[in-house]
């Protein structure tokens, strides 16, 4: 790795310039130019000698003297010049002692300190030609400022029991006089000292992870920019990779390319050990590093600013064997979906309900599309508190398996807000039963099976804006380290959203692309042109099923009467309204036992919202015309509610001192013991 290299001095011309001024002296000579002899002083280190001067002579050692317009030339020595002679000795020793120390220090920075033996009888030529060529300037990305703790690093090493048995270190963004402390803490074994060419300045963080790729592949094939690799002399046995990285906490700090970089490239070198011997992977920085690329499951030791890891080989092969950012997609969009996998009992899908029963409904539905779709993988539902006794019912008769969690409040939330629990998705990581989950919102309907997603590591999503990912679907690994991470930076971490997904965005910057296919979003952008709107129509309506996975935005269809997307009545909710994706989640509710069913049944207070928004459109005199439908939905006259008469509840709708206590405690219908997971 390239170090910090100190600045040569300027070149210095070695000779001595002597500024004579030629004098007229009264008497010395006459008008036409003649001009009598002058006399000039030279001084060495010996005594001053007089000699007489002539022009030729003159013109054979100054040949840039000044001549005077009437051929006078006038030439004086200054006093100081005189010592020049003198000094100039001792000032090339100076030079000497310089230039020496510049190269000395060049050759203990990292870049340049690239190993301690050379490997062949090119190597040194190579290495000089090299530092010729490249250490011209520091690339400030890869610099790290960070004191390293000799003595806590010592205590570390010294736990390993088999530190007797180490043959090789490599070392990677150390400088020299680090390299030289390394040699001093694990003596008698080969350090290695790793090149890494710096990775181009066009290279950001949005090129790794652009907002969009042409997933589809109709217009050019997405690539991701290249990484140099490192470069290692010779073939050694490396036991501990330990790497120095950059933490720049004023800036984004997890989204610097060049922390990626080092990471990735001593990932990488420990996945090419043959697997006889562990390897340790040794990073020195104040910030964590990416934690599901160096996972805590495989932490060692975490004292201070160092974190030292012994990850599973074969998981870091697939790990690497995968694009290195979302530039590329991770898994084809034409996947293979009759994947089987040799520990499905360690896999689940998941999803969470926390203050909101209204949702249990669409997680019944999800639960029948998954097992429609050909899944047999468990179904792990969380649930708070709040979730009654008889909803939990409805979704265990569904096929899920009740988890009840104590919620966790976002901090940085307003009391009663949307978000203000939504960090309780977090639990996910305690599910420690799984080795995978798929986490789906509970407002989806898995159209097609994704069982093969559980290949793919953590975090596995579609993209959704600019550098980030989409949080309604991913694959999850579960692990109770992670959820205190997790929970260690709850009240340090801005989320861009206020939510679960931008802090997730913030811990798991380094994610992996799946196709929008499987997360497909409800939605008509405001840019979409008319032939992109009616290929969406197309997709959502598609029968065999095109997409993996719809995801409803807007008011949920269980919402809305069956008869058309109640989101046309609301103006600035019309750009998720869709009348067939909306029949395809009737459809899959129609296949449910009919026991499930009932809860789908509107409450009186919902029924008055509807009603409310149809007025509004049809005092608007919205053009789609959906305020005009006669509404067919039988659950317009069911009532389970000890008050039915929701028609006066219009009566004072939208007045602030209203309350509807009167349908604040529901008498639901009663359920069987009928469940999804017989069908």
């Amino acid at each position: 790795m390239r170090g910090t290299i100190a600045t040569s001095p300027s070149s210095i011309e070695a000779r001595h310039r002597l500024s004579l001024t030629t004098n007229r002296q009264t008497g010395t000579g006459d008008e036409d130019g003649v001009q009598a002899p002058l006399e000039i002083q030279t001084q060495t280190c010996g005594p001053t000698i007089t000699v007489p001067y002539h022009e030729d002579t003159n013109k054979r050692r100054f040949l840039r003297s000044k001549v005077n317009r009437d051929g006078e030339k006038s030439f004086h020595i200054p006093s100081q010049d005189r010592n020049s002679n003198c000094k100039f000795p001792t000032l090339k020793l100076v030079l000497v002692i310089i230039i020496l120390g510049t190269f000395l220090t060049l050759l203990h920075s990292p870049a340049v300190y690239n190993t301690d033996h050379l490997s062949n009888s090119g190597s040194r030529s190579n290495f000089v030609d090299r530092w010729i060529r490249e250490k011209s300037a520091v690339d400030q990305r890869y610099e790290s400022f960070l004191d390293v703790d000799w003595g806590k690093l010592s205590g570390i090493i010294e736990k390993l029991t088999d530190r007797n048995e180490y043959q090789g270190v490599g070392l990677l963004n150390f400088n020299g006089s680090e390299i030289d402390q390394w040699k001093q803490l694990i003596p008698d074994v080969e350090h290695v000292v790793l090149h890494l060419d710096y990775v181009s300045n066009n290279v950001t963080w949005e090129s790794i992870y652009p907002e969009w790729i042409d997933e589809e592949e109709e217009f050019e094939v997405p690539t991701c920019p290249t990484l140099p690799k490192l470069q290692v002399p010779g073939k050694p046995r490396i036991d501990l990779i330990a790497v120095k990285l950059p933490c720049n906490k004023s800036g984004d700090w997890s989204r610097d390319v060049a922390r990626l970089h080092l990471q990735l490239a001593a990932a990488r070198l420990a996945a090419t050990a043959k697997g006889y011997h562990p390897v340790r992977v040794l990073l020195v920085t104040d910030c964590f590093p990416i934690p599901n690329l160096f996972t805590c499951k495989e932490l060692v030791v975490h004292e201070g600013n160092v974190w030292m890891y012994e990850p599973n080989l074969h998981t870091l092969r697939e790990k690497l064997q995968l694009p290195v950012g979302s530039c590329e997609l991770a898994v084809p969009l034409k996947a293979k979906e009759n994947w089987y996998s040799g520990n499905a009992r360690r896999e689940a899908y998941a999803t969470i309900l926390h203050s909101a029963h209204v949702y249990v409904c669409g997680a019944i539905a999800a639960a029948q599309s998954i097992r429609m779709a050909g899944s047999t993988r468990d179904l792990v539902i969380l649930v708070d508190e709040t979730i009654s006794e008889y909803h939990r019912g409805g979704l265990e008769a569904a096929g899920w398996k009740i988890h009840t969690i104590q919620r966790i409040r976002n901090p940085k939330a307003e009391r009663d807000a949307y978000n203000e629990w939504n960090y309780s998705k977090f639990r996910l990581w305690q599910l420690t039963d799984y080795d995978k989950i798929i986490f789906i919102d509970a407002d989806m309907l898995i159209l097609r099976n994704i069982d093969f997603l559980f290949e793919m590591p953590e975090i596995s999503a579609t993209g959704n804006n600019a550098t980030l990912f989409n949080s309604g679907v991913m694959v999850v690994e579960p692990s109770n380290c992670t959820f205190q991470l997790l929970m260690d930076h709850i009240n340090e971490i801005e989320s861009y959203n206020g939510g679960d997904q931008g802090y997730l965005n913030e811990i798991f910057t380094w994610w992996h692309r799946i196709p929008k296919h499987m997360n497909f979003l409800k939605h008509f952008w405001e840019g979409d042109e008319e032939e992109k709107k009616e290929m969406k129509i197309r997709l959502f309506g598609a029968d065999p099923p095109v997409l993996y996975v719809l995801h409803y935005l807007g008011l949920k269809p269980w919402l809305c009467f069956r008869d058309y997307d109640c989101n046309w009545n609301v103006d600035i909710l019309q750009e998720f309204a869709s009348d067939v994706a909306h029949k395809r989640w009737w459809k899959v509710h129609d296949a449910m036992p009919e026991n499930l069913q009932k809860f789908c049944l509107l409450r009186s207070k919902q029924k008055a919202a509807l009603e409310w928004d149809r007025r509004q459109a049809e005092k608007g005199n919205y053009t789609d015309g959906h305020w005009k439908i006669k509404i067919e939905d039988s659950r317009l006259q069911t009532c389970f509610e000890d008050f039915c008469f929701w028609e006066s509840m219009l009566w004072h709708w939208g007045e602030t001192n209203w309350t509807d206590n009167a349908t604040a405690t529901p008498a639901p219908p009663a359920i069987t013991t009928a469940s999804l997971s017989s069908l």
